[in-house]
Formats: C-alpha cells, sequence, structure tokens
C-alpha cells in the first residue's frame, strides 16, 4: 500500500490477541508492610521514593504476584461477583471530604491482590482487607464465608459530587492489571484507560504490567483534585506513577510515568486506550440487532505536531489491523464518541450515547518522535474490547534504560474544545447505484463486488457571539 504524508497503514494477520498511626475516616488500616524487602517509602518524599523502589525492582528477576484464591472466590462468575458490593457507609473519609474511596473484593478474574495505602498527615497507613466492608448478596452469599482478613483488594474507586452536590458519584476506577476509566459529568462508563502497554499487536504475545501498590493522599476537605501514587511491574519494565484527578466536565488527569526496563521492550504502548467498535453507520449491517450503532467510540482523532487534524473512524473487519501515524509527539490524540443522539443507539440500559470520549495531552518528558497507532480486531459481542490507541516512541526501550513521559487525560463529549475547525459529525456506507440499476440487494446478500460509496457529513463550529443571548 502506498505510503500518504503523515501515515502509514498496515494491514497484517497476528495470532490471537491477547508505623501505627491513626486510622483514617471509615476503615481501620495497619502499619505499611515493606513490599519486595524494601524500606516503606516516607511521605514527604513519597514519588521520589517510589522512583527509587521502581528502579531497584527493574535490576531484581521478576516476581510474579501471587494469584491463588480461596475457590468459592475464583469460582465467582460476572453476576455473582456484581452482587459483591461495597458499603457506602464503609467509604473512606466518608463525611470528612468531598472525595471518597470505596474498594473492590478480589474474586472472578481480578485474582491479583492490589496492596492499598493511605496517607494522612505525613504518615502512610496501610488499608488491610476486611470482609466487613462488603455485602454479599444473592448468588454471592457463599463467598461471605471464604472472604477472610489478609486477601488484598482488587482496586477502587474514587467518588466525588460530580452531578449532583449531594451525591458522590464514580468519577475514577482502577481495576485489573494497569486498567482505570475516567467518567465526567453525565457520562457512564464507557472507553478505558491503560498505565502502560507492551508489545501489543505483536506475535510474540502481549505483556499486560500491573498495578501492584498504590498511595492515596487524602485532599483537604474543600479539595477539588486529589493526588495519589502507584507502583506497576511486569516481566519486562516496572515504574513509578503520580496521578493527580481533577473531576468535573470535563474530568481530567495528569500522569507523570517514570519507568525502568527490567528486559528488553519491542514495542512500548504509552498512554493507551482501549474501546469497543461492534458495529456503526459505516459497516455493512452484519448483527441481528434493533440498535442502530452499537459502540464505545465511533473514531480516533489525532492532532499532528504539524498542526493537521485527521479523524479517522473505527471498524470491525474481519482483520487484524494496525493503523500507524507516525512523527513527532503530536499535540494530542485519542478515541471519540462523537453521535451522543439517543436515536442512533436505542440502548436505554447501555447508554452509548453518553459514553466519554477521552483526549491525551503530551505535557514533557521523553516523547520524541514515534507513532500513534491504531489497533482494530474483530468480535461479536459488545462486551470484548477490540479497539486500542497508543504512542509508540521511535526509539526502543532497552533492558536498563528509563523513560519519563507526562500526559493529561481529559474526558469529553462530542467536541474536543481545542478542535475549532469543521470536524467530521459520521460516516456512512451504502451500495454505489447507478441510474437505471436495478435496487441494490439485501445487505445480508450483497453481490461479489459492488460499487460501493461512502459519505461523510462535516459540521463548522458556529462562532461564539459576543452578545449575551443572541443565537
Amino acid at each position: 500500500m502506498p505510503l500518504t504524508t503523515g501515515r502509514v497503514i498496515v494491514l497484517c494477520l497476528l495470532l490471537p490477541l491477547a508505623a501505627c498511626d491513626a486510622p483514617p475516616t471509615g476503615g481501620e488500616v495497619a502499619r505499611s508492610e515493606p513490599p519486595f524487602g524494601d524500606p516503606p517509602p516516607l511521605a514527604d518524599s513519597l514519588f521520589d521514593d517510589l522512583t527509587a523502589r521502581a528502579r531497584r525492582l527493574a535490576a531484581a528477576p521478576y516476581q510474579p504476584p501471587a494469584t491463588e484464591l480461596p475457590p468459592a472466590l475464583a469460582a465467582l462468575d460476572y453476576d455473582q461477583y456484581r452482587s459483591i458490593r461495597y458499603r457506602p457507609e464503609k467509604a473512606l473519609w466518608r463525611g470528612a471530604a468531598r472525595f471518597e474511596l470505596q474498594l473492590f473484593h478480589p474474586g472472578f478474574i481480578h485474582r491479583e491482590p492490589v496492596r492499598l495505602h493511605v496517607v494522612e498527615d505525613g504518615r502512610i497507613t496501610a488499608v488491610p482487607f476486611d470482609p466487613a466492608r462488603f455485602r454479599y448478596d444473592g448468588s454471592a452469599a457463599p463467598a461471605a464465608e471464604a472472604a477472610a482478613p489478609g486477601l488484598g483488594h482488587a482496586g477502587f474507586r474514587i467518588h466525588y459530587p460530580l452531578n449532583d452536590a449531594a451525591i458522590k458519584d464514580e468519577a475514577a476506577v482502577f481495576l485489573g492489571a494497569s486498567y482505570f476509566r475516567l467518567l465526567g459529568r453525565g457520562h457512564v462508563h464507557g472507553l478505558s484507560s491503560r498505565g502502560l502497554a507492551v508489545d501489543t499487536a505483536l506475535e510474540s504475545g502481549e505483556e499486560f504490567p500491573l498495578f501492584r501498590e498504590f498511595w492515596l493522599v487524602r485532599p483537604d476537605p474543600d479539595a477539588a483534585a486529589m493526588t495519589f501514587h502507584a507502583l506497576l511491574d511486569s516481566p519486562s519494565v516496572a515504574g513509578a506513577y503520580q496521578f493527580v484527578l481533577a473531576p468535573g466536565a470535563p474530568t481530567t488527569l495528569e500522569v507523570d510515568a517514570r519507568l525502568f526496563a527490567r528486559a528488553d521492550v519491542a514495542k512500548l504502548g504509552v498512554a493507551p486506550l482501549s474501546s469497543m467498535f461492534l458495529y456503526g453507520r459505516n459497516r455493512l449491517p452484519a448483527f441481528d440487532d434493533f440498535r442502530p450503532q452499537v459502540h464505545d467510540s465511533d473514531g480516533l482523532l489525532l492532532h499532528a505536531a504539524g498542526g493537521e487534524w485527521i479523524w479517522r473512524p473505527l471498524g470491525n473487519g474481519p482483520d487484524v489491523q494496525v493503523s500507524a501515524f507516525p512523527g513527532a509527539a503530536p499535540h494530542g490524540f485519542g478515541l471519540v464518541q462523537r453521535d451522543r443522539r439517543f436515536e442512533s443507539y436505542l440502548d436505554a440500559e447501555a447508554r452509548y450515547d453518553r459514553r466519554p470520549s477521552e483526549w491525551i495531552e503530551p505535557l514533557g518528558g521523553d516523547w520524541g518522535s514515534g507513532r500513534v497507532e491504531l489497533l482494530e480486531f474483530q468480535v461479536d459481542s459488545e462486551f470484548a474490547d477490540n479497539v486500542a490507541a497508543y504512542w509508540v516512541p521511535e526509539e526502543p526501550l532497552t533492558a536498563g534504560a528509563a523513560r519519563r513521559y507526562r500526559y493529561r487525560l481529559s474526558t469529553f463529549d462530542a467536541r474536543l474544545p481545542a478542535q475549532t475547525l469543521a470536524q467530521v459529525e459520521r460516516t456512512s456506507i451504502g451500495r454505489d447505484a447507478l441510474p437505471g440499476q436495478q435496487d441494490p440487494p439485501p445487505a445480508s446478500r450483497p453481490p461479489p463486488s459492488p460499487p460501493r460509496s461512502s459519505r461523510c457529513a462535516c459540521r463548522r463550529r458556529r462562532p461564539r457571539s459576543r452578545l449575551r443571548g443572541s443565537r
């Protein structure tokens, strides 16, 4: 396929992708144990201490986390796991701050224990697992007998008065490997982010780094932002992360990632996003479904280093497809849910019209040159992600090397505020019949090689009037 300016498209077939201190409000804590044989970090130099720990961790052989759970927890299915509910009255910092923390129970596919610590008044304390924090409803009742202190948590979620001053809604969720989700005002859960991607879309198989520990800094009672830290680990990379979360419209998360390579990394994926595209207007109907469209995102938006804006509609084709957009570090990139009309989805439960879009904006560090890469592969269910977007640096990450990446994630709706030019509203596809030709056959029985056409509808942003009340 010929190369085009600023973009390379690659089509390929791949293998399947694969110190005893006062407790925080809302729960008991214990003295933090030194993980991995290291001394505990100090609160006043936490991020620097975690950075030094990550460097030492990368210099030692990888130690995988213990994943054994009591059989009753390991055997939980999706519905049973969802029936284990955190008790809101047990939330950490409940009634003492705008932010509150709720924790996730181990079980189902969430088998790697995650250590949680809170940082308050210059002290670091561990948050032990406590079954009394949870309700075991319905079919999850047998799991209560297997839940014992010392299990560890699967993750946590951060609550904040996002949509209503009287209600603490979810604003961020960290659960599973290095996955996390952000919610802006008016949003429901959709696409995911990850701390790091390693060897995505390679035949050798993908490596999934884990956030093994978190340090959650208690904010002031009226604070509108919250800081927390994480230690990441994998067979190839260890890292120290600092996050600053500011919920709202938009919700933003500033990330400072300091990475140290334990082994050579064939492909490093920075600021990765994961989403789902089952079908939309730009693909032939292939599902017996009353809903016009089913997707968490419908396109990749890229603001290239040269200033051009690139829109790439998503698909769900039969082949694995990797699209590369090479160049210097971009002004930003993200996955967008642009069509936000309920009638485009007709799903009153999933509410695809309220799924967030997410934007990655580099802020500093070792971005250099490289490429934004978009991965798409085929799925036949809306419950599996099949889209990923991430930055791949041109310079390989070799064993013993260190990198730093700073960036900001922001949620938004259909339009990114920085994009002031016309934008693609939707992409459609259909048979391109000419006058005199027979009516096109049903989409379920297309001719061998029909002439087809695609159409893009664009809209220019209307300039804001300086006169109040004018339109």
